[in-house]
């Protein structure tokens, strides 16, 4: 049986971030600890159809940069419903998604922590309000230009992606926390310079 391969990312988490994690939130146990269960990346491409039909250069694209920024092939996921006002059909292509999981998802991570989020343009930090109530958080990128695998230059559609980390057994705060512990960089509040 091979031995399982630990990511840098994942070895930081269950040496550090795990027992400070149990000593801030007074866990008697490390089960307890709140768990990275998913990491999920899609692309909307609905408003981009020309006449219900996906652009083969543009869905080449979108696979293409799932495929080096995720190391797996995203799937196409259709329309179920038809809803005129956007002037979409049912069956139509609206999205491409990619969930990415083990040692897959703490590579992505690292990379997205380390190598990605450092070269948004303009960076003040990534919002801490993204938390949903199960702990679960999520961002968003404008452009696949940040991921450091991406050459612009063979690149004929511009791309943004949704990233939506899932976390089992978690509450926004420890999710944030453990976050943190792993060098996301979250935006500092804003300090008012006003006089009491």
């Amino acid at each position: 049986m091979a031995a399982v391969k630990t990511i840098r990312l994942q070895k930081i988490f269950q040496e550090e971030v795990v027992p400070k994690v149990m000593q801030e939130f007074k866990l008697k146990n490390k089960h307890q600890v709140p768990k990275l269960a998913k990491i999920i990346v899609s692309t909307g491409v609905g408003k981009r159809l020309e006449n219900q039909k996906l652009k083969p250069e543009l869905r080449d694209t979108v696979v293409d940069t799932y495929r080096k920024i995720t190391g797996q092939q995203p799937i196409m996921i259709k329309a179920k419903k038809a809803v005129s006002n956007f002037k979409v059909r049912e069956g139509s292509p609206s999205a491409f998604m990619v969930t990415i999981r083990r040692e897959r998802m703490w590579g992505f991570l690292d990379r997205l922590i380390n190598l990605a989020i450092p070269r948004i343009k303009d960076f003040r930090g990534v919002n801490d309000k993204s938390f949903d109530g199960g702990g679960s958080w999520a961002m968003g990128l404008s452009e696949q230009a940040v991921w450091p695998e991406i050459n612009m230059a063979n690149v004929n559609h511009n791309i943004g992606m949704h990233i939506n980390l899932v976390f089992e057994n978690s509450t926004p705060a420890m999710s944030r926390f453990m976050l943190s512990e792993l060098g996301m960089p979250f935006a500092r509040p804003e300090v008012s310079n006003k006089k009491a």
